[in-house]
C-alpha cells in the first residue's frame, strides 16, 4: 500500500473513530489537528505520543475504556484484562486476530496444520488472538493452554501436531520432555514449525539456531503488544522484524516524540488501521532501531527490542508496574514495603520479591504478587533494609 493510500486510509479511520471515541477527538483538538489533514504527510507526527502509562492512568480515571472505544460494546468480541490494569477490545469483525494471521501465513501455515497453542486463554490476548490467527488459515488449533507438559506430550503424539505455539521457554521445556521420553525430538515428532511469540533478547539468533538443529524444526518469532496486536514478525531467521502494513511503525524520541533516521535507537511508537480501538501514535515503551524504512517514511523491517522506557518492565510477556508493588505493600500490612528485583537465570526470567517489615505467611504473600500481577515469584526475602531506591529493579542482561 502506497503512502496516499495508507495516510488517506489512516484519515478516514480516524475520522471515523474520533466521531464515537471522545478521548481521541481531545487528542486530536489539543494538537491542532482535523483527521483529515493525517491524510498529509508529516501531519502524524504533530500528535504528541500516548504511552501505556498514560492509558492505564486515563482508564483509571475513565473506566473502562477513557473514552478510546469507537464503537458501541455491541461490536465488542473480547475484552482483555492486562496487568495495570489495563483494558483492551477486540471487536467482533476481528477474524485475524489483530494481524497475528499474517505471520502464519508468511511461515506457511494452512489447513494440513495442526496446531498447539500453549498459551493462556485467561484475561490476557495471546491464547485467543493466536487461535483467531491459526483458524484464520485454515488450521486446527488445540487450545492447550501453559502447564501439563506430559499432556502436551500425548498431544503432540496423538494428534501429529505440526505447529508449537508458546514461549521460547516453554517449547525448550517441551521439547526437552519429549526428548528425555522418546530419546530424541527430531526426526521422531512430527512438530514442523515452533513459533514463539515475543523478545526473547540480545542471544536470540545463537538460541534459535541452536533450538533448530536440536529438535528438526523452523523456529519463528514476532513482535506485538495487547493494545495493537502483531506489529512485525521474523519467519525463521530473516532477520529483523517485517513489519505488519496494517500498523504505521516509527521510531521516535523518548523524551521529544521527533522521529528518529534509520538505524537510530529510540521508542517503538505505532499508528493501527484498524477499526474500534484507535491506537494512534502509540508508544509501547520499547526500544529498538529501524533496520528499513519505506519510501512514506514509515519503518519496513524493525531490529530486536534492545530496552524499556516507562514504568513498566515486561516479565514473561507480563508487565509489572512499579503501583504494584505499592499495592503489595498496602494489602499486606501498613509496615510492610516491597521491593521486585528481575534476573535472568539461563532463557528465563526470574523474579526475587523483597520485603521489610514484620514477617507475614510466605504463601500469603506469594498469593497477593500473584493476584496483582499473575506472575509468580522465585524468590523471596526479608530484609532489614532496601539496597536499591526504586520499587521494581531490571537486572537482566539483554
Amino acid at each position: 500500500m502506497s503512502r496516499p493510500d495508507r495516510l488517506a486510509l489512516l484519515a478516514a479511520r480516524v475520522a471515523e473513530a474520533a466521531a464515537h471515541a471522545p478521548a481521541l477527538a481531545r487528542r486530536l483538538d489539543e494538537a491542532g489537528l482535523r483527521p483529515e489533514e493525517l491524510a498529509v504527510p508529516g501531519s502524524l507526527d504533530r500528535l504528541p505520543v500516548l504511552t501505556k502509562d498514560d492509558l492505564m492512568l486515563m482508564q483509571q480515571a475513565d473506566p473502562p475504556f477513557a473514552g478510546f472505544l469507537a464503537g458501541p460494546i455491541s461490536d465488542v468480541a473480547h475484552v482483555f484484562v492486562s496487568p495495570g490494569p489495563i483494558f483492551e477490545p477486540v471487536l467482533a469483525e476481528d477474524t485475524g486476530g489483530m494481524g497475528m494471521d499474517r505471520m502464519f501465513s508468511a511461515a506457511g501455515i494452512g489447513p494440513d496444520d495442526v496446531a498447539l497453542n500453549t498459551w493462556s486463554y485467561h484475561l490476557v490476548p495471546a491464547g485467543l488472538l493466536f487461535d483467531r490467527g491459526l483458524r484464520a488459515t485454515g488450521a486446527s488449533v488445540i487450545p492447550s493452554g501453559p502447564g501439563q507438559t506430559e499432556l502436551q506430550l500425548t498431544l503432540i503424539d496423538a494428534l501429529k501436531v505440526s505447529v508449537f505455539v508458546g514461549s521460547s521457554v516453554y517449547f525448550e521445556t517441551v521439547a526437552d520432555a519429549y526428548a528425555r521420553a522418546q530419546g530424541s525430538t527430531a526426526g521422531r515428532w512430527s512438530l514442523k514449525h515452533a513459533f514463539v511469540v515475543g523478545e526473547p533478547g540480545k542471544n536470540w539468533p545463537h538460541r534459535r539456531a541452536t533450538l533448530e538443529a536440536a529438535h528438526g524444526v523452523r523456529v519463528h518469532t514476532g513482535y506485538g503488544t495487547a493494545d495493537l496486536g502483531l506489529v512485525g514478525y521474523d519467519i525463521s531467521g530473516s532477520g529483523g522484524y517485517t513489519v505488519n502494513p496494517d500498523r504505521l511503525v516509527q521510531i521516535c524520541d523518548p523524551l521529544t516524540g521527533v522521529a528518529l533516521k534509520t538505524g537510530e535507537i529510540g521508542q517503538v511508537v505505532v499508528s493501527t488501521l484498524a477499526r474500534g480501538w484507535p491506537m494512534i501514535r502509540f508508544g509501547t515503551g520499547d526500544l529498538a532501531a529501524a533496520l528499513e524504512t519505506g519510501a512514506d517514511g514509515f519503518v519496513t523491517r524493525l531490529g530486536p527490542v534492545s530496552g524499556r522506557v516507562g514504568s513498566g518492565v515486561k516479565v514473561r510477556e507480563i508487565f509489572i508496574y512499579p503501583h504494584h508493588l505499592a499495592r503489595l505493600s498496602l494489602e499486606l500490612s501498613g509496615e510492610t514495603e516491597a521491593r521486585a528485583r528481575i534476573t535472568r537465570e539461563g532463557s528465563r526470567d526470574v523474579i526475587t520479591l523483597e520485603l521489610t517489615g514484620p514477617r507475614l505467611p510466605e504463601d500469603a504473600v506469594i498469593a497477593a504478587f500473584r493476584r496483582l500481577t499473575r506472575l509468580g515469584v522465585d524468590h523471596l526475602h526479608w530484609i532489614k533494609r532496601f539496597t536499591v531506591s526504586t520499587p521494581l529493579q531490571d537486572d537482566r542482561q539483554r
